[in-house]
């Protein structure tokens, strides 16, 4: 009889846990994708918000207004989530005041000198909206267009699809691009980015993401003590006008080089030219890479909550930007307000100014090529 209780006993407790089990299991957050309205333009468009989150509990949210990433919520050494991105709460706002928060920028991203190139002997002629510059794809670049957008699941990740035709002309650019852009969140905790772009006329293309981060918190102080390492021996470095002067420069032995990690606010002041040009960083890297595979760009981390950040692309470049333009007049997320140096980017690219530097890499997109490019946020905790 002893044996028995004994027995009934130890089988109570294994269906105790088993049971445990299951309901830990039913807790756990799946990866699943939600839909919502997030408002509409001056010009009466709609745009909805997509939130994706994995089964570790990430969170990211997207709108097709300007394929804009609205936040990134990840956890820090104490499991704290915390968004981690530049923004602001409601459409509105970034339809009236953004300085690319999170966008998707093209057709070109990045400058153009005079805002003019040669393509085929002939001179296109483009908006002239940074100074003398084309900057960020024009006036109405692709930050401020309606993507046709699409839920896309997958086995352990879950994205949005957007979809946008940039008409012959449209911002002084040649040809129909039909452009793609798929955001994917897996349960490796990244945020991964496709781009594709098809023509039907000769034409210019250079893609990115312009989101402003801050590991620490968005809005949550400075970025100067985030320890930066970028994969580059080389930058290309800038006139008075931010232009590249198309020379390619070893890093070593100036405040650009970042080959081993170094907090951001150790040299964003040194007394150097381009230090100086750029208000800071505002450079473009020459990634160390023989071809277009995925690899290591960059790496950052806050040394404080412990969150880490790897960038890795198929793109020659990197430009890494350390919110010098900020400057305490945009309020953003619950009244945050965003002072300078409260952020960088690291845009994944061609490099600037590309159409006037045959000795860049070429970013020609010709009728029977597709444009291919994909860059992968991941985020962990130290």
């Amino acid at each position: 009889m002893r044996f028995i209780c004994k027995y009934m006993t130890t089988l109570f407790f294994i269906l105790i846990i088993a049971l445990l089990a299951e309901c830990v299991k039913e807790i756990k957050p799946t990866m699943n994708i939600e839909e919502k309205v997030f408002g509409k333009t001056a010009d009466g468009i709609p745009a909805n918000l997509y939130i994706l989150t994995n089964s570790n509990g990430m969170e990211v949210k997207i709108t097709n207004y300007g394929g804009i990433v609205v936040s990134i919520s990840v956890p820090d050494k104490n499991g704290k989530f915390y968004d981690v991105v530049l923004g602001y709460d409601t459409l509105e706002e970034y339809t009236r005041d953004n300085p690319y928060f999170g966008c998707i920028v093209g057709r070109y991203a990045n400058r153009i000198a005079k805002g003019a190139f040669m393509l085929n002997g002939v001179e296109y002629t483009l908006a002239q909206n940074n100074n003398d510059n084309h900057l960020h794809g024009g006036i109405k670049g692709f930050d401020k267009v309606v993507w046709n957008a699409e839920i896309v699941r997958r086995d352990e990740e879950v994205g949005v699809k957007l979809t946008y035709l940039s008409v012959d002309g449209e911002e002084g650019y040649p040809g129909n691009l039909n452009v793609t852009v798929i955001y994917t969140l897996t349960d490796s905790d990244e945020l991964k980015i496709d781009y594709m772009a098809t023509t039907d006329r000769d034409t210019v293309v250079n893609l990115t993401n312009h989101s402003y981060f801050n590991l620490a918190g968005a809005g949550l102080g400075d970025v100067l003590g985030h320890e930066m390492m970028i994969n580059a021996d080389r930058f290309t470095p800038i006139n008075a006008n931010l232009i590249p002067t198309g020379e390619l420069r070893s890093v070593e032995g100036t405040p650009l080089d970042f080959t081993r990690p170094e907090t951001i606010g150790s040299r964003i002041d040194a007394d150097d030219e381009q230090i100086k040009f750029g208000g800071g960083y505002d450079h473009n890297w020459v990634l160390n890479k023989s071809g277009e595979e995925l690899s290591l760009a960059a790496r950052v981390s806050d040394p404080a909550t412990g969150r880490c950040m790897m960038v890795y692309t198929t793109e020659p470049g990197i430009q890494f930007y350390s919110g010098n333009f900020l400057d305490g007049s945009s309020r953003g997320k619950k009244g945050s307000v965003y002072h300078k140096r409260y952020a960088f980017c690291l845009e994944t690219q061609h490099f600037p100014d590309s159409p006037n530097k045959p000795e860049f890499p070429s970013v020609v997109l010709k009728p029977a090529e597709t444009y291919k490019q994909t860059t992968i946020y991941r985020f962990s905790v130290k």
